[in-house]
Formats: C-alpha cells, sequence, structure tokens
C-alpha cells in the first residue's frame, strides 16, 4: 500500500490523516509513471471520498428526543439534513488546481525522502512507498 501523508512548514499537527491506496498493477512491477499522473490519481480517489462523505451523509439521521424538542422551540424540525447539500465536484478541474498550486510552488512532493521537482519525469513506486504532500508557507510583505 502506497502512504500518502500531508505536512505543512512550522506544523506539528498533519494536514490530513495518512491515508493509503493499493498500487494499481500498472504501477507495479517496476513500471514507472509521472508526478502529474500520481498527482491525478490522488486527486480521484479524494474527489470520489468526499462523494462518498456527501452520501454517507444523507443516508440516515435520526433525532434524539432532546434534539426534537430544541427544534421545537425554534418552530423548525428537519431530519438534520445540511444547508448546503450536495456539493458537485468537477474532477477534472480539481486535477487541474492541484498540479498548478504544484507549478506555482504552492506545496512539494516528496516521495520515498526524494524531492519531485518534475511533473512529467518518471518515477518508480513500490508497495511501501510514501508520499508526502508538503504544503509552504507563504510570506507576507515580500
Amino acid at each position: 500500500m502506497v502512504k500518502i501523508s500531508g505536512k505543512a512548514l512550522g506544523r506539528k499537527k498533519p494536514l490530513f490523516a495518512d491515508w493509503s491506496f493499493p498500487l494499481p498493477p500498472d504501477w507495479s512491477d517496476g513500471g514507472g509513471i509521472t508526478l502529474r499522473m500520481l498527482i491525478e490519481r490522488i486527486v480521484r480517489q479524494q474527489v470520489a471520498a468526499f462523494q462518498q462523505r456527501q452520501v454517507d451523509a444523507t443516508v440516515l439521521r435520526a433525532l434524539t428526543s432532546r434534539q426534537i424538542e430544541s427544534a421545537a422551540e425554534t418552530g423548525r424540525i428537519t431530519m438534520g439534513e445540511s444547508e448546503v447539500g450536495q456539493q458537485p465536484v468537477d474532477v477534472e478541474a480539481a486535477i487541474g488546481n492541484a498540479i498548478l498550486a504544484f507549478e506555482d510552488g504552492i506545496y512539494l512532493v516528496v516521495v520515498d525522502d526524494i524531492e519531485q521537482k518534475e511533473l512529467d519525469r518518471e518515477i518508480h513506486l513500490t508497495a511501501d512507498s510514501r508520499v508526502t504532500f508538503l504544503r509552504l508557507t507563504l510570506l507576507a510583505g515580500g
């Protein structure tokens, strides 16, 4: 499983909880991929996970007696659905934004302790690879 982590310079707390994904068969056995392909794969997986969380949040909401009483006092009882609702995500735009942010130096990508500087250079992943996204802190006033 390829492990993904996110850090920000100057912060001890990670940007998000580490997560993993299996190495696709076409990426194993020494087959190289590009950083662009890796970022695209990760963005697609994160968009799919976000969409699943949206579905899960609307499946079933049961209110407690206390929640019903509290809502009745305001004059409106709902089943707890989000006011925001389903947020559509354009996965291609998300990929484009992630690539642009890399090109603009908003974040670095480190694969197995080696900084990756070129989107279209071949990299080799193994099942034990670790990919770290390092968000840079921009200085103000410069």
